[in-house]
């Protein structure tokens, strides 16, 4: 782990944070994985539970360019993004070939079916023994007991978490311990692998602007958290590489 903005960051590729979660899977028990960018950094430096939540996680990865580039000036030379969606896809991938039961919890109900329905043409054998669209409301204790018992019952050993940053991260820390599964937040890949949005092109991605793709797609909903978070982010990273974050 090498801390960005206190931030524990696991220095990893996609291939080994597969085979882990593979592991993980197998060995039952319960377990957390987020995927941090620009975004999930500026939520943890602004809200201690939310930080608290990161950290306890089993792994972090840098799903975000400005992360991985913290990562190499910081010493981890070979470090790799770890994006969430691509992610998503080689665990999937590996899910169908192992056996291994998966689920998905998040999204309306339209993107939830869409997902599930794709995921299963492209990995054959895919085995989706849970899928659930929360409600928008609070979730009551009697509620809550429910979704663990529902996915206690279905034998699912990887759950995918969808409900978007900050939210996913706080749902994984707080069943962390309930829920016997690999929980993984994967944020808007639902969307994208049911086919509801797009992805950025990957060049762009490549060279840290996803972001402003994104932007370009939904500028009503994402301009002020680009507008807020993209420049100081910029800032505290630069005290952050010359020492002088607190």
């Amino acid at each position: 782990m090498t801390k960005c903005l206190d931030v524990n960051i696991s220095e990893t590729s996609y291939f080994l944070a597969r085979d882990q979660i593979q592991v993980w899977s197998q060995l039952g028990g319960s377990r957390y994985i987020c995927a941090a960018n620009v975004h999930v950094v500026m939520q943890a430096h602004d809200f201690k539970e939310y930080n608290n939540a990161l950290n306890r996680a089993d792994m972090v990865t840098p799903d975000g360019m400005p992360l991985v580039w913290m990562l190499r000036i910081k010493g981890i030379k070979n470090q790799h993004r770890v994006y969430g969606p691509t992610l998503m896809l080689k665990i999937l991938e590996m899910a169908a070939q192992e056996q291994i039961p998966v689920g998905f919890y998040g999204a309306d109900a339209f993107t939830l079916r869409m997902l599930v329905t794709r995921m299963k043409e492209r990995y054959i054998g895919l085995r989706v023994t849970y899928a659930f669209s929360p409600p928008f409301h609070p979730i009551d204790e009697q509620e809550s007991t429910k979704i663990i018992e529902d996915i206690t019952r279905s034998g699912t050993r990887i759950l995918f978490v969808g409900l978007g940053c900050p939210k996913q991260e706080l749902w994984m820390a707080e069943y962390h311990g309930h829920i016997p599964a690999v929980m993984i937040g994967v944020g808007a890949a639902f969307d994208f692998h049911a086919g509801v949005k797009k992805q950025a092109p990957y060049l762009l991605q490549k060279i840290g602007l996803e972001w402003l793709f994104r932007l370009i797609q939904e500028p009503q909903r994402l301009w002020r958290r680009y507008l807020y978070n993209n420049p100081r982010f910029v800032f505290l990273a630069i005290l952050d590489l010359l020492g002088l974050y607190k």
